[in-house]
């Protein structure tokens, strides 16, 4: 039993005591699974950043500015359409898509500013 001092942890918090090895094996299954999807997505955004820096030094090199607000929006527009009907919240894909164009943009300002 805990005193008020010591904070509880859940049932089968950082021990696999107490969970039934078919339940404790679901769960491995599970988790390896999540993790191989992490590090496809951990790929896949290595990929797309290597070709966003392509953009970046072809923009930068022909003067054009970091930001292209119409091909932003037209972007976040079409991964709405895709997360809704691979059945993902749209509102996530947005935020998710304005936090990686940020960060293009960010990379984009830093070519611009090496070329000058």
């Amino acid at each position: 039993m805990s005193t008020p001092h010591e904070p509880r942890e859940p049932a089968g918090a950082g021990t696999t005591g107490g969970i039934e090895p078919a339940v404790q094996a679901e769960l491995t299954r599970l988790r390896e699974s999540i993790d191989n999807i992490d590090a496809a997505v951990v790929h896949m955004l290595a990929e797309r950043f290597k070709a966003t820096q392509q953009v970046g030094v072809l923009k930068a090199r022909h003067q054009l500015p970091p930001a292209d607000p119409a091909r932003e929006a037209r972007q976040i527009a079409r991964l709405r359409e895709l997360a809704e009907s691979a059945r993902l919240d749209p509102a996530f894909a947005e935020k998710l898509l304005n936090f990686i164009i940020a960060e293009v943009i960010r990379h984009h300002e830093t070519i611009a500013d090496g070329a000058r």
